[in-house]
């Protein structure tokens, strides 16, 4: 029976986009493809069974997804042989695979704009990393997956030998993100109450631009006690400096820095805010923008990338970097109870269309399209 090896080492305790993409082929391939068997490649910390499908088998790696021993030695740290198609799920693409790879490249930042990423090495060697990575995988895979159009795009305008080799796969969303007036506030410490919440959601990460959402909230709400920002985020030194920022706009008192939570306290706090703010410089998909909307949230976002994409004109959008526009949208949305509401219906539309199963079932057709199977 074919051999397909995931590796799905961004399943762990701290959430994230990859890791939610990983963990919709785990949840739906086993059963669509009966025909086939899989091999998971996990981490230590992740939960003891990823599946419980009779054609699945499991391997923990010690080594860490984005590190060395990933990039150069997979194949001798992890039993790979019998393994008929490997698909690279974050980027990069290991050396020395002996099977044909598919290679799920997200965004090409670190090739494109090094400068609004970061990662937990210098970034000089982090930029070597991931451009090492990422341009292998451009060169060797078989074929490539991406989750946007808009990725795909770019793709193909990075290096126009890919036609023929790219694929959209779009993400879907968890059925527990749904809207529900019933959910009340959230119990998430920090969490202002009485307030109308403005609500941003992802790493701090150059480019997410919460500078740029301080920005526009300074010039939509500040000094209306009504109104507060909420950042759900990885807390680092870098949050220092938002704080900073905050004290500088006069805002502080304003603005909330949560860090990261699961995604039941997630659903919650999308319920309850007035409206998603994603002012993100580039996404290569965006997750937080179709969960908001699933939830019911309104979502105003930068209009570059693959956000208009998934909001699908459901959503308002500014460019990245006018926060006088992403302001006047902002009120927009808060202020104006008419067009929350159809923003609100609009986006609950537009998420019903996602759907992970479909997603699986797109990469299960690249897979199919390698092996001729």
């Amino acid at each position: 029976m074919t051999l397909i090896c995931i590796d799905c080492r961004y399943i762990g305790p701290r959430p994230s986009g990859i890791g939610k993409v990983q963990q919709a082929l785990v949840d739906h391939l086993p059963d669509m493809a009966p025909d086939l068997e899989f091999l998971f490649l996990k981490r230590t910390d992740a939960p003891e069974v990823l599946s419980a499908a009779s054609n699945v088998r499991e391997i923990v790696v010690k080594a860490a997804a984005n590190s060395p021993a990933t990039m150069w030695w997979l194949p001798r740290i992890a039993p790979l042989s019998g393994v008929d198609l490997f698909h690279a799920t974050f980027n990069i693409m290991p050396a020395g695979l002996r099977m044909p790879c598919v290679t799920t490249v997200h965004d090409i930042m670190w090739l494109a704009n090094p400068q609004w990423c970061t990662g937990r090495l210098p970034h000089v060697l982090e930029r070597h990393f991931y451009g090492h990575g990422i341009g292998r995988a451009l060169a060797k895979s078989a074929a490539i997956t991406t989750v946007s159009d808009a990725s795909k795009h770019e793709l193909l305008a990075w290096d126009s030998s890919l036609q023929g080799r790219v694929f959209t796969t779009p993400p879907g969303i968890d059925e527990s993100f749904r809207h529900d007036p019933k959910l009340g506030q959230p119990t998430v410490q920090g969490w202002p109450t009485g307030k109308r919440i403005v609500l941003t959601v992802g790493q701090n990460a150059p480019y997410k631009n919460h500078e740029g959402a301080l920005r526009a909230f300074a010039l939509a709400f500040g000094g209306r006690d009504d109104v507060a920002l909420v950042f759900i985020q990885r807390l680092n030194q870098a949050s220092e400096t938002l704080r900073d920022m905050a004290q500088n706009l006069g805002i502080a008192s304003q603005v909330h820095f949560l860090g990261p939570v699961d995604d039941a306290a997630l659903v919650t706090c999308y319920n309850a805010a007035a409206v998603l703010l994603h002012p993100s410089l580039c996404e290569g998909y965006g997750l937080p923008l179709a969960e908001a909307m699933a939830c019911g949230c309104p979502v105003v976002a930068s209009d570059r990338s693959a956000m208009p994409e998934v909001l699908g004109g459901a959503g308002l959008l500014a460019p990245a970097e006018d926060a006088a526009a992403m302001a006047a949208a902002l009120r927009q949305v808060v202020d104006d109870e008419q067009v929350s509401s159809a923003m609100r219906q609009a986006g609950l539309g537009r998420a019903a269309q996602l759907s992970w199963r479909r997603f699986a079932d797109a990469t299960l057709d690249v897979y199919r399209s390698v092996l001729q199977c």
